[in-house]
């Protein structure tokens, strides 16, 4: 579908997903920076690139997407993922990584 020029943000949160399931998290962190890029409300996308960092080891990065996330998901009303993206990045700042 890229190829064919369909790029959007469900496009690349899927491909990313994808990846992350494959444990090829630099190519997840790939499509995840391009679906916020193209929907910086998809709070879904956020979430999932935040994960993605942690799990790479990138925490600081990981802190900031989660804020921006935050943001994007209250911006948006969606309440649940920001909930939890607030979290995610408590859990973060209390382990001290």
């Amino acid at each position: 579908m890229l190829a064919a020029g369909q790029d959007n943000a469900l496009l690349r949160f899927s491909l990313a997903n994808a990846y992350v399931k494959q444990s090829e998290l630099e190519k997840a962190l790939e499509h995840f920076r391009c679906a916020v890029q193209l929907d910086s409300r998809y709070s879904a996308a956020w979430k999932g690139y935040g994960k993605a960092l942690t799990e790479a080891g990138r925490t600081t990065e990981a802190l900031h997407v989660y804020e921006k996330g935050i943001a994007a998901a209250q911006e948006k009303g969606d309440i649940q993922a920001a909930k939890e993206m607030t979290v995610f990045l408590k859990r973060l700042e209390k382990s001290g990584q």
